[in-house]
């Protein structure tokens, strides 16, 4: 049960879904237009690319489905566990993540549309590397699985069958991070343009020395 939760799953889960919502913003207002942290719209687009004959947006569309899928993939290989449990190897996928970003600004930055890979792929790491605690599933880089739980959550209630109180302010503080996060990323992007990567950059690299610290503190108990 979600009442089990140490107060660093809510806290990280809140800076994750933030992380999230900035990339998606700088995403949608310079990666061609597309979302790179979910890929609903990208498939959306892809099938509509296919359908109209442009094969080089509809290729480069599969690219960020892809670098996505592969990025799913390497916190598969890291974590080697679907439910979120202490231990170092997400340390190590998070400065992974902060790694990825940082080269996709430099591919941004050349003019690369490597970036949009790297961004994408960064955030499937970071889709797949927190998927359920407790029974409680955590998204960080989209909200439409949050949403809808959290509204099946409130129909529930008002059925009046009992809801984990805490279970029902986890979703509300993901859905909150996200849209946190968008609101950052579309003011810095409009005064720093691709630089405002920097933000999740620096953010995923100090929650994953946080996270290390924390993880050593433990386990010395």
């Amino acid at each position: 049960m979600t009442k089990k939760l140490p107060a660093w799953i809510e806290i990280g889960a809140f800076v994750l879904a933030f992380v999230a919502g900035i990339i998606n913003v700088v995403g949608l207002l310079g990666f061609h237009h597309q979302s790179v942290s979910h890929l609903t719209g990208s498939a959306s687009l892809l099938s509509l690319k296919v359908v109209q004959g442009e094969w080089d947006i509809t290729l480069h569309l599969l690219g960020v489905l892809f670098s996505f899928f592969l990025g799913a993939m390497l916190a598969g290989v890291i974590i080697q566990n679907a439910t979120l449990r202490l231990g170092k190897r997400y340390g190590i996928a998070l400065m992974l993540e902060s790694l990825m970003l940082w080269i996709a600004l430099q591919c941004l930055i050349a003019g690369s549309h490597g970036g949009d890979f790297w961004a994408s792929a960064a955030c499937g790491l970071q889709n797949a590397m927190v998927s359920t605690y407790s029974g409680a599933m955590i998204r960080t880089t989209h909200i439409t699985g949050t949403v809808t739980d959290l509204g099946s959550y409130l129909g529930q209630r008002l059925r009046g069958i009992p809801v984990e109180a805490r279970r029902f302010w986890l979703y509300l503080l993901l859905i909150a991070g996200f849209m946190c996060g968008g609101l950052v990323g579309a003011a810095s992007f409009m005064r720093w343009h691709y630089h405002s990567l920097y933000i999740p950059i620096a953010t995923t690299g100090v929650l994953s020395a946080l996270y290390w610290g924390y993880w050593y503190h433990t386990k010395r108990l």
